[in-house]
């Protein structure tokens, strides 16, 4: 650990003495401070009207509906997926409770939760940075451990100890929380608090042991306060038992279990907590992207910083009393590591063919894999570059084999995307609402030995349609470029023709399609056979748009297997382009624009 500095900055520290001193006996350490003139002032403000109306910082996780109940009326917008576990209320940690936080000049009161954990001075208590952000701004502010609605803060089972000091990484943002940035990584913090009439906190609550990791795999426990609601009047604690697993693009776990609504920012993710001398292993906390919760805000989706180095150098610093002025840290680096799809190259080899749509229905994309023994897989995207665990549609099967070529489209209009299939014989095949349904015989478009054996690529987008992605791009053997609108269950809608048949266009090797301009209407992006990847901008039933080329001839490109395009981040547009290498690598291209390619992120290695 650093040790504490022998001087304030700017003083010489005072020379150790050289010649020998008369020893006295050893002083009795100084009392601690009376608390009594902050904590009266505290006593004063917190009355048990005055933290029973604070607003949870993060009010705007989920709707408050009852983590216990089993109704389907009890999921909220995000619609947690069947099996997610659900978490229980009960009687809270001793070392667990809540900070309450605010004044007239912020516009009212604030809580956030957190945690006691192990230190020199017994006084520290881990949240998460953008909880600390507000604590900074307040005049007055409490640790509540083990927190009871209605009761005053007098009355509360350990009291309220008046927070002292904040300690946050000097790279974390103060004016704002960095939620979409790699700074979340850095979402931690620890508070000092003065002692109370019982006396320090961890003497009177015990403690958590603040332990450094560079594991996303755990079994913990996490503790929290969700906001009071119909459901939950006693505002009482939360706890689910849960493995993590990692947010791939950020240095941040995961954990899925519902019934953490706002509130809970800050709240400890716990190993092996032992009841009997009160004491365990905090690994994490409620923080990083988007505040500790995915762009759906959803209660079932919850991220913590990973404890790594940068969380322990700020322990020792907070350990110590060093304050982050006295502090300097180098520029934080982004992870650049991957991947976060199962399997190296040598299986993504066999991915025969891909589709990106929101099968499922959440509002971003999922992927849909058919591989060349005619299994076909799904891939729930979790809607920030990362993918829950693998589905499986099919079994391996001799009948989907002969898949020539597909694409994903919302074709019927239910807000769950379709499967459009073209087959090797010319048939053509729409499977609607797979997320739900399954794949089965589906609808058949065109009939075996029709002209579609000659559509080499197909691309739905919204190119002419205003809501639902119901056009189809097609290129033919021959070169020519058609547009079909307002395609549906049995009909191929309007065909436009954008070209004739023509020798260039047979070169156009892969097709997908997306927003890469941001707007409404969808591009057209086209890989040609030299390798050259080019964006057709505004392309809809008047022909092709203005010609964007993100890169010319390229011979790494001309290795790219398959191309699709879907929503799987978080800034609401289409863009997020995907590509299978021949190796099996398969890349995904974060926020793709008009014409430049988007952060390369790998989500399947090399063979």
């Amino acid at each position: 650990m650093t040790p504490p500095p022998t001087a304030k900055p700017g003083q010489t520290p005072v020379p150790e003495a050289t010649t020998p001193q008369l020893v006295r006996p050893a002083a009795p350490p100084p009392a601690s401070p009376s608390p009594a003139p902050a904590l009266a002032a505290e006593l004063d403000y917190w009355t048990s009207e005055r933290m029973a109306q604070a607003v949870p910082l993060d009010a705007e996780r989920g709707t408050g509906t009852d983590p216990a109940a089993s109704a389907p009326a009890a999921r909220d917008a995000a619609g947690a997926p069947a099996g997610t576990p659900k978490g229980v209320y009960f009687e809270g940690l001793p070392m667990v409770g809540t900070f309450f936080y605010g004044d007239q000049k912020m516009g009212g009161d604030t809580y956030c939760t957190g945690s006691v954990v192990r230190s020199k001075g017994r006084n520290l208590v881990l949240t998460a940075g953008h909880c600390a952000n507000g604590l900074a701004r307040s005049t007055y502010r409490i640790f509540v451990p083990q927190y009871r609605h209605g009761k005053s803060a007098a009355a509360q089972p350990a009291g309220v100890f008046p927070v002292t000091e904040i300690y946050r990484d000097p790279r974390y943002p103060r004016s704002s929380p960095a939620t979409k940035s790699y700074l979340s990584d850095l979402d931690f913090a620890f508070v000092s608090v003065s002692a109370n009439e019982k006396g320090l906190p961890e003497n009177v609550t015990g403690a958590l042991t603040f332990t450094a990791t560079s594991a996303y795999e755990h079994n913990v426990t996490v503790v929290g306060y969700p906001s009071r609601s119909s459901v939950n009047s006693k505002h009482q604690a939360i706890k689910c038992d849960v493995p993590t697993t990692r947010l791939y693009g950020f240095r941040q776990l995961k954990m899925e279990c519902g019934g953490y609504y706002g509130g809970v920012s800050g709240s400890p993710w716990i190993k092996g907590y032992n009841a009997a001398d009160r004491s365990g292993q905090v690994v994490g906390n409620i923080g990083g992207y988007n505040g500790g919760g995915n762009d759906a805000e959803a209660h079932w989706i919850s991220y913590s910083p990973l404890f790594g180095k940068d969380a322990q150098d700020l322990y020792n610093d907070a350990n110590n009393g060093i304050g982050p002025d006295n502090v300097h840290r180098p520029d934080y680096q982004a992870p650049t590591d991957g991947p976060v799809l199962p399997g190296s190259g040598e299986t993504w080899k066999h991915a025969k063919q891909i589709a990106s749509g929101d099968f499922s229905g959440t509002g971003h994309s999922d992927l849909l894999v058919i591989w060349t023994d005619g299994e076909v897989t799904l891939y729930p995207g979790d809607g920030n570059g990362g993918f829950r665990p693998e589905r499986q549609l099919l079994a391996p099967n001799g009948g989907w084999k002969p898949v020539a070529t597909v694409t994903a489209g919302d074709f019927t209009g239910t807000g769950e995307f379709d499967l459009m299939v073209r087959w090797d014989d010319g048939r053509m095949t729409l499977h609607g609402d797979v997320g739900s349904n399954g794949l089965g015989a589906g609808i058949e478009m065109a009939p075996s030995g029709s002209i579609w054996s000659h559509a080499t690529q197909i691309a739905a987008g919204r190119f002419n349609a205003a809501t639902y992605v119901t056009d189809l791009m097609v290129r033919w053997s021959d070169g020519e470029l058609s547009l079909f609108t307002n395609v549906s269950a049995g009909t191929m809608g309007q065909e436009y023709k954008l070209k004739d048949p023509n020798s260039t266009w047979e070169d156009a090797t892969l097709l997908t399609a997306g927003q890469y301009s941001g707007n409404q209407k969808w591009d057209l992006m086209v890989r040609w056979s030299s390798g050259a990847l080019n964006n057709y901008v505004g392309t809809t039933t008047g022909g092709l748009g203005s010609e964007q080329p993100i890169h010319g001839p390229n011979k790494t490109w001309t290795h790219s297997v398959i191309m699709a395009t879907g929503q799987y981040t978080g800034d609401g547009l289409t863009n997020d382009l995907i590509i299978r290498w021949s190796d099996g690598e398969t890349t995904m291209y974060k926020d793709t624009r008009m014409n430049d390619l988007g952060t390369e992120i790998m989500i399947a290695p090399p063979a």
